[in-house]
């Protein structure tokens, strides 16, 4: 069996995306695609060309069919995917089309095909030819099984030796209490390596307000690198060896925010599994974050290596051009070299 570089799973639905501005209720022509915070990431590291699995379970229906078609095409791997056998159908959404802010997101997952997925459909062999998991906290917010599938993965990965980051990737409309959200991405955020949460996120989950404060949380409690996402200001970041704010990049228009922390998850990531340091791995999140930005759709805008560095490569022009200045708090800076 062929050994992955990455490893991920989750619910990944079929997205109906507006085609014009308006009120959901409003829009009569909308274009599908894929949707899903892990399949994202799985897309994105399958373009800068790491080995990726994506696992999870699909109905057995035409959507279904979709998403393994639309990973299959980007060279992300799902032959370890089920299909449901219980007449379980796949999950969807509805987003809406905006000039500014957020857009609206209606979901119809309950009892889809992914809630189903529980710790006995763990395929061991299949995932520990991975070096390495990637987790959200989303699949433990979707149903009491995916909650025991994503504790039974983690706890197998560690104890194999992998490497884990995680993206809490906060969901409220999922989880019933609030409590029971902070109590077990807490749990699961204290067994990985890498911590990638916004800052809002590290907020709710701490109690603490400032970057640091947050990330000596989890750096007592043995996580290795917490990054801390700023928006447009960039990264903060913290290991045991130092700590940095990376500058985030220019962004000429924002088309669509959703999936732009699966993108700065895939830049950081990648970047740690390339071998750069903790500031080069930061700086390539904040790049393809903003590159995510600027595109419709939830992974349409994350680039192959050759759209990655020509994107730096104006940024620098850029930088040149406006003297951009870095926020000197915490260490050093690093600028768009990634």
């Amino acid at each position: 069996m062929k050994a992955l570089d990455v490893i991920t799973f989750g619910e990944s639905m079929a997205m109906f995306y507006a085609k014009e501005i308006g009120e959901l209720h409003q829009v009569h022509t909308f274009q599908k695609a894929l949707a899903g915070a892990e399949s994202n990431v799985a897309v994105g590291l399958a373009r800068l060309g790491f080995s990726v699995g994506w696992m999870s379970k699909v109905g057995a229906d035409s959507l279904g069919t979709f998403i393994l078609e639309e990973l299959q095409k980007e060279g992300v791997d799902t032959k370890a995917v089920l299909r449901s056998n219980d007449g379980a159908k796949t999950g969807i959404l509805l987003k809406s089309k905006v000039i500014d802010g957020d857009p609206d997101v209606t979901y119809y997952r309950k009892g889809s095909a992914a809630s189903t997925l529980n710790a006995s459909d763990f395929p061991s062999t299949y995932f520990q030819q991975a070096g390495h998991l990637h987790m959200t906290g989303i699949p433990p917010a979707v149903s009491s099984e995916m909650r025991a599938f994503s504790f039974h993965a983690l706890k197998e990965m560690k104890e194999a030796g992998k490497t884990i980051s995680f993206d809490p990737n906060l969901r409220l409309q999922l989880w019933e209490e609030e409590e029971d959200m902070i109590h077990t991405v807490n749990q699961m955020a204290a067994q990985v390596d890498w911590f990638f949460p916004g800052l809002a996120e590290g907020q709710r989950l701490t109690g603490c307000h400032e970057p640091e404060a947050i990330a000596d949380v989890y750096l007592q409690k043995g996580v290795k690198l917490v990054v801390i996402k700023l928006g447009a200001e960039g990264a903060y970041f913290k290991s045991a060896s130092g700590q940095g704010v990376v500058d985030g990049f220019h962004v000429s228009h924002v088309v669509d925010t959703v999936g732009a922390g699966d993108g700065f998850a895939v830049g950081v990531m990648s970047g740690l599994l390339d071998g750069l340091s903790y500031e080069k791995s930061v700086a390539r999140g904040n790049a393809i974050g903003a590159l995510a930005v600027m595109s419709p759709g939830d992974h349409e805008g994350l680039p192959t290596r050759e759209e990655l560095q020509a994107f730096i490569k104006e940024a620098k022009r850029y930088q040149r051009r406006h003297d951009m200045k870095g926020d000197e708090r915490y260490g050093k800076v690093s600028k768009y070299e990634c």
